[in-house]
């Protein structure tokens, strides 16, 4: 029997009233067909009660890859998805490491699950895209750790350890490092994951090999050097994804709309404008939350726990219809998929360049120079494949030596591939 977060809701407005017991129910050891590693089975009841959690069920509403499916018609599957995937390979790394001599305990293996299963609790509808548009400063996973923490009270002390392996704070170094590392299990799922939904066959890697692989090494994640050529090919692939799809031209245009849509309505709200919500994005829209916010005042986790991609989606509908031009303009945009024109650079766009755009627009739609800015902008696009010096991939050779990845590799580009890219975007009407 464990404790859950119950609400009483008054019309609209839902509060915390208080933790009742959720009951036991009979047969919790189910079976998720996923469609890219077949069946996943739940390891335990508790973490069943987690799934069904609310908090966790959001992530059904939240897409794992924001507007792809603009590009990619297929790229609809979510968080939920992804968690869920990312938990199954998590269990399949912890038997690999113990067959080769390492303790992982029960109550070890428990908290790793939960961790990864927990690992993008804390995403806000379109996941990285309006990250720091809807909140002030505050990264998904500070939000991951306020659920995980607001769940330890609902499943009292089962994720105390989750927690801390989530941040890092446990002595067993290699465990966090399978949750969030340049080689963990969220990367691992995600590439082919999002390989088999976009139909992108350049993103398929070879999970169970390089799981296969898994070593630890005075308590650091180690992969044996057999496992070389397969992590390479996970290297190439997650450049390859990040410019085919992360990164795709149209997929930018769309994202970057979507942050001027929510930007041009939270400076209609400040300005004492009516603009639909639901309640949820209306507190959001209305006040500046940052992490001091969470961690004093309950409603603003709440409502974040009641967010997702419909809130925005259904707000976006009902935009398109208001008297505020550039909103209305935005939001039919991007409703209707009538996307700005946007231009792919080596070089950074000069000043002069945006100016013009902007001055065009002054003069054939007779906007402000001002408001010129929700249709013009540039952004830096960065591409790293592989961040040497930061949680590196560390071989174990056969002579028992430790080398990095890009110094053991055979492969120039994996040298190449440690350099991030950098391209520069102009967005502006066609």
């Amino acid at each position: 029997m464990h404790t859950g977060l119950f609400f009483t809701f008054d019309g609209y407005n839902a509060k915390i009233i208080h933790l009742r017991p959720i009951l036991s129910r009979n047969n919790k050891k189910k079976i998720f067909n996923d469609p890219v590693y077949g069946f996943i089975s739940i390891p335990n009841e508790i973490i069943f009660d987690i799934i069904q959690h609310p908090f966790f069920q959001r992530l059904r509403r939240i897409n794992q890859l924001g507007l792809t499916q603009l590009v990619y018609p297929g790229a609809l599957h979510t968080r939920f998805h992804h968690a869920l995937g990312a938990m199954h390979l998590m269990f399949n790394a912890i038997q690999v490491i113990r067959r080769k001599g390492h303790e992982i305990t029960p109550q070890e293996e428990h908290a790793v699950l939960c961790a990864i299963l927990l690992h993008d609790i804390g995403h806000g509808p379109f996941s990285h895209t309006l990250e720091y548009d809807i909140v002030n400063g505050v990264s998904h996973e500070e939000i991951s750790s306020l659920f995980i923490y607001a769940l330890n009270t609902s499943f009292p002390g089962e994720l105390e350890l989750s927690l801390a392996i989530f941040q890092n704070k446990y002595e067993k170094k290699f465990l966090h490092q399978l949750v969030s590392s340049q080689l963990d299990m969220d990367r691992l799922d995600y590439l082919n994951r999002d390989s088999f939904y976009t139909g992108v066959s350049e993103g398929i890697i070879g999970s169970e090999r390089i799981i296969e692989m898994l070593d630890v090494h005075e308590g650091q994640l180690v992969l044996e050097e057999k496992g070389i050529y397969s992590v390479e090919k996970f290297i190439v692939a997650r450049r390859l994804m990040y410019w085919q799809v992360y990164l795709h031209k149209t997929v930018v245009s769309a994202e970057l709309t979507l942050i001027q849509v929510l930007r041009r309505a939270k400076l209609l709200v400040e300005a004492g404008q009516t603009v639909f919500a639901s309640p949820a994005l209306e507190f959001f829209l209305k006040n500046k939350i940052g992490l001091s916010d969470f961690k004093n005042n309950p409603d603003a986790l709440h409502y974040f726990s009641q967010l997702d991609d419909f809130d925005i989606l259904g707000a976006v509908k009902v935009w398109q219809n208001h008297p505020d031009t550039i909103l209305s303009d935005l939001a039919r945009r991007l409703v209707n998929r009538d996307l700005l024109k946007i231009e792919i650079s080596k070089e950074p766009f000069t000043a002069e360049r945006i100016l013009h755009e902007r001055n065009e627009l002054v003069k054939k739609w007779k906007l402000s120079f001002e408001d010129t800015a929700y249709y013009v902008y540039s952004q830096k696009l960065t591409n790293s494949a592989y961040n040497h010096g930061k949680e590196n991939i560390n071989l174990k050779m056969k002579t028992g030596e430790i080398i990095d990845l890009s110094k053991a590799s055979d492969n120039l580009n994996i040298s190449a591939l440690a350099n991030p890219v950098e391209k520069f975007c102009l967005c502006y009407p066609a």
